[in-house]
């Protein structure tokens, strides 16, 4: 599948010896090619990315595999492809120039570490490039004999550490990659002449279950996106059209801001009907129970097979999760656009939490892999399609919310006066025509009929209050407006900040940070609002 503007590709990085038995290619080439058609059968909704630096050996021989099954190629380079020739033979520097001239994008790869004081040595630069590589992909493909590292640099072993356990240090935060985010496919490849166990055997290091969902529900929403029409709306500005990286950053965001939108309304709906069922259920009993109304029984039987049908649909279309994981995305997506826009080399998957690593780890390495491509080579000026775009967006959405919120407690309030005076009229009644305290002054016929009415009055009264606490406080309207009216403040004083002090680094880090801190408390309250049949 190729590349698309709507879908997230699934990147397998490469790492591998370079110095390889020849007698041990072919069997190399037939185990990296049986792993790379497994994937493919496995996620057929997903374009296939192998992000490799084509070093001579392993990384060239994964990449003619790559090339035989039609996965596209982006090659990370660890120094420019004049300089980097320089360590190849003639026959694998043809095959390292033919895989460039054929690749869907060739760069030198950014430092991930702090440049030594003595400057970037040969061997930082391969350490970078190995670090990009396990630090951006899904899978890392590791053509490796299983032993130790050799040097400091980067050899095979050291890429895998970086995949596996983040071994590495990044400047100005933490490693992102680990065990639970990163598939390794070992493919054994030995080096020394005698061994015990065959060239091309396929064993796998790394979280089975939790890398599995990271690729399953990648797939899943590159399934959903490919199915939408074209997006009519539009992200950033025009002039950036002349940076198709930005384009498919915009796309994605699209596709995720629209099937969050889709799987919003059905998780609304759920709620509502749920909390009317509940409504229903509990007035149905009380004239069941009140007005000896037997078939009421059936209505509450009713209601409650619909509560229960309500309950397998969310549960089937994953409606809930689905709305907050794809709304989680686009939030993320749409800072790291608006990043490269700005002309940051930043990596907006840095600066998750870990709670959002951990919890969301699809997205994390959803956004490491839409990020693999060159640094941008324009600085724009962001106030006004980001900040002041999400000062509006956020007055406009915090205005929404209070109105909701007010709807609500004046209801809230309403059914509570008229519970007052229905209470007030059915003291008056027992007083005076029921003997609750003395003989009753009024004689009135079937004073029970009248009391029972007052009973069902007052009951309905709850259930219409049962119905709004249930519904609207499930939306989270009150923690949501005051979420819309904290970041209105936040990107007021950003825009006043950047005004005054000019755009940089520092304040593009602040200004992202803090929106992807407040997208990952709003998941955070959002994932315990699930339609279920407390409502």
């Amino acid at each position: 599948m190729q590349l698309s503007d709507k879908t997230i590709p699934i990147v397998i990085g490469v790492t591998g010896h370079r110095q390889l038995r020849p007698e041990d290619t072919d069997a190399l080439r037939s185990a990296v090619k049986s792993e790379l058609e497994k994937l493919t059968a496995r996620y057929p909704s997903s374009p296939f990315v192998m992000l490799t630096s084509l070093a001579e050996g392993g990384d060239l021989i994964c990449a003619d595999a790559a090339r035989e099954l039609g996965i596209s190629i982006k090659a990370a380079l660890p120094m420019e492809l004049p300089e980097y020739e320089r360590d190849f033979s003639p026959e694998a520097g043809e095959r390292l120039r033919m895989h460039c001239g054929e690749a869907v994008q060739v760069f030198v790869t950014p430092f991930t570490e702090a440049v030594p004081e003595s400057g970037p040595s040969r061997d930082f630069l391969f350490r970078q490039a190995g670090i990009y590589v396990a630090g951006h992909c899904h899978v890392l493909l590791a053509l490796w004999d299983g032993g130790p590292g050799t040097d400091a640099a980067c050899g095979t072993a050291e890429a895998v550490g970086f995949a596996l356990d983040g071994s590495y240090h990044p400047e100005g935060g933490v490693s992102m990659r680990s065990a639970r985010n990163t598939r390794v496919i070992h493919v054994f490849t030995p080096r020394g002449e005698h061994t015990e166990q065959a060239a091309g055997m396929v064993s796998y290091h790394g979280d089975t279950d939790a890398c599995t969902a990271i690729l399953r529900k990648t797939d899943e929403f590159n399934a959903l996106a490919s199915e939408l029409p074209a997006p009519k709306r539009v992200l950033l500005p025009e002039d950036a059209a002349d940076d198709p990286e930005l384009k498919r950053m915009e796309g994605i965001y699209l596709s995720a801001a629209a099937l969050s939108r889709a799987n919003a309304r059905r998780t609304r709906r759920s709620i509502a009907l749920l909390a009317a069922a509940g409504t229903v259920i509990t007035a149905a009993f009380l004239m069941y129970d009140e007005l000896q109304a037997i078939w009421m029984i059936l209505v509450c039987g009713a209601m409650l097979t619909l509560s229960w049908g309500l309950m397998r649909y969310t549960k089937r279309t994953r409606c809930h999760r689905r709305y907050i994981e794809y709304r989680a995305l686009a939030e993320c997506m749409r800072v790291q656009a608006f990043l490269r826009y700005a002309g940051s080399g930043m990596a907006a998957a840095g600066l998750l939490s870990w709670a959002q690593r951990e919890d969301t780890a699809w997205i994390m390495t959803a956004m490491c892999a839409v990020d693999t491509c060159p640094q941008p080579a324009v600085r724009r000026d962001i106030r006004s399609c980001w900040v002041e775009g999400q000062r509006s967006y956020h007055q406009s959405a915090g205005e929404k919310a209070a109105g909701k919120l007010s709807a609500s407690e004046r209801i809230v309030r309403a059914a509570l006066i008229v519970s007052i005076a229905f209470y007030i009229a059915a003291v008056a009644f027992e007083l005076t025509c029921g003997g609750l305290i003395f003989v009753p002054v009024f004689h009135i016929g079937n004073a029970e009929f009248y009391r029972t009415v007052l009973k069902i009055i007052l009951g309905s009264i709850s259930a219409v209050t049962l119905f709004v606490s249930s519904y609207y406080g499930r939306l989270s309207l009150s923690v949501t407006h005051l979420d819309h009216v904290r970041m209105e403040r936040f990107f007021s004083r950003m825009y006043r900040e950047i005004s005054e002090r000019g755009q940089s680094d520092m304040l593009l880090s602040i200004l992202a940070s803090e929106e992807l801190t407040e997208n990952g408390n709003w998941v955070s309250y959002q994932r315990d609002n699930t339609p279920d049949l407390s409502l």
